[in-house]
């Protein structure tokens, strides 16, 4: 990707939490950035919400309090992964403000990045089937149809994919994320 910044490749470990309704292209905007990122040699994993719910969190329904301990158990993971120097992607719905807000709490090197598109877009991208089986009563809780999304407050950078391409959002998160791992870098070398 040309049109990107490049960056240094020696970081301490941040945390760049990626929300937005289902559909709505966390997964594949941070599948993007994490295939950017380590080809400029920095060290990047990607936590996915859907993947993550087949895995450590695969005793969670969707209610509000499934919801919060699945954003519970995805910060426990980011966390130990940023005291060992790694940049966390996570592409979680995490359709509640007060379970980020906790997440932000613990991680100091927190970015909330809200990938914006309407439900209308999502639903016409909706290759699982969510929201049509929401709108038929077949499965509830989905956030955008019959449960809450609540859009961040003050998230560091919002991409509005109905408007833009992967490229131009992608380019959004790095001129954000640039300085900051400049910056992180800067004080590791003058620290030595």
């Amino acid at each position: 990707m040309r049109s990107l910044i490049p960056i240094s490749n020696s970081c301490p470990g941040r945390v760049l939490w990626f929300t937005g309704l289902s559909a709505a292209g966390k997964t594949t905007l941070s599948t993007a950035l994490c295939a950017h990122l380590r080809s400029l040699g920095y060290r990047v994993e990607h936590l996915d919400g859907d993947v993550v719910r087949r895995g450590m969190s695969s005793d969670l329904g969707f209610s509000r309090e499934d919801r919060h301990e699945n954003v519970r158990r995805i910060t426990r993971a980011a966390e130990e992964m940023v005291g060992r120097g790694v940049i966390v992607l996570v592409s979680a719905m995490s359709p509640y403000r007060d379970a980020r807000a906790e997440a932000r709490g613990r991680i100091p090197e927190f970015t909330e990045i809200y990938v914006n598109a309407p439900v209308e877009v999502c639903e016409r991208r909706d290759t699982k089937g969510l929201y049509q089986r929401a709108r038929t009563g077949k499965i509830s809780d989905v956030p955008g149809v019959d449960s809450p999304y609540e859009p961040p407050l003050d998230a560091e950078v919002e991409c509005r994919t109905d408007q833009e391409t992967v490229e131009e959002s992608l380019g959004k998160v790095m001129r954000y994320l640039t300085p900051l791992l400049e910056k992180a870098r800067a004080f590791g070398e003058s620290s030595l």
